[in-house]
């Protein structure tokens, strides 16, 4: 019987403050588990995340 991979894992690290950013953003920043400055969530690599990562990538670090 084949084994399952594991899901690749990404870690973002939030390392700029969304004030002063759209409202969509901020719950973006939110929906992703990230609360506080130079806080670092692990996430699954899915494509859901990736897009979530592309829209405030200017917010976050994200190390595979």
């Amino acid at each position: 019987m084949p084994r399952k991979k594991a899901p690749k894992k990404l870690s973002i690290t939030l390392v700029k403050s969304p004030i002063g950013y759209s409202i969509r953003q901020k719950r973006t920043v939110r929906a992703l588990g990230l609360r506080k400055m130079n806080q670092t969530v692990v996430q699954n690599d899915t494509e859901v995340i990736r897009g979530m990562i592309a829209k405030i990538s200017h917010l976050v670090r994200v190390e595979e």
